[in-house]
């Protein structure tokens, strides 16, 4: 049996109004998807993101999503997506423009991916924080996100360190 290889695109969805991503959902984001690409590829290019082409997650809190399509026709809708400037969903037309993060061959290595990227955006919030508790909470989030195993002592002991060296 012939396997069918896909990519994973994973993508960052932005807007202006962060209440708008709560409104957003899968059926909607791939359908300006869809438009897209035949818009800018045409007929050639709607028949490709037909094939083997859906949405395979979308957090609404966070504006990730993760877009699945055939190996063979992955640029053409990378090229597609900077041509996405708003998604219509239940009636309201919100305006967006996605930001391509990391292409990759299995979910795995896309999740992979979302995780340091996600821990290099928290090292930068770092910095930005007023007092300590802020700085406290974004350092517990820094800590889930590298932790593989231990649980809440490891966390603690981590935190314990970390307080005992800013003094």
């Amino acid at each position: 049996m012939v396997r069918v290889k896909s990519r994973y695109l994973l993508c960052e969805i932005n807007v202006s109004d962060r209440r708008d991503l709560l409104k957003l959902d899968d059926r909607a984001v791939a359908g300006s998807v869809k438009a897209a690409v035949a818009r800018t590829h045409g007929d050639y290019g709607a028949a490709l993101c037909s094939i083997r082409f859906c949405v395979k997650y979308l957090n609404a809190h966070t504006g990730i999503v993760f877009l699945r399509f055939h190996k063979g026709c992955y640029k053409l809708l990378w090229s597609a997506l900077p041509f996405i400037t708003s998604i219509e969903c239940r009636g309201r037309i919100i305006p967006c423009f996605l930001n391509c993060l990391h292409v990759g061959g299995t979910i795995r290595t896309c999740q992979k991916f979302l995780i340091r990227y996600n821990t290099r955006q928290l090292h930068r919030m770092l910095p930005k924080c007023k007092n300590k508790e802020e700085k406290r909470k974004i350092q517990e989030a820094i800590l889930r996100c590298s932790l593989t195993g231990g649980g809440d002592e490891a966390l603690e002991d981590e935190l314990e360190s970390e307080e005992d060296d800013d003094e």
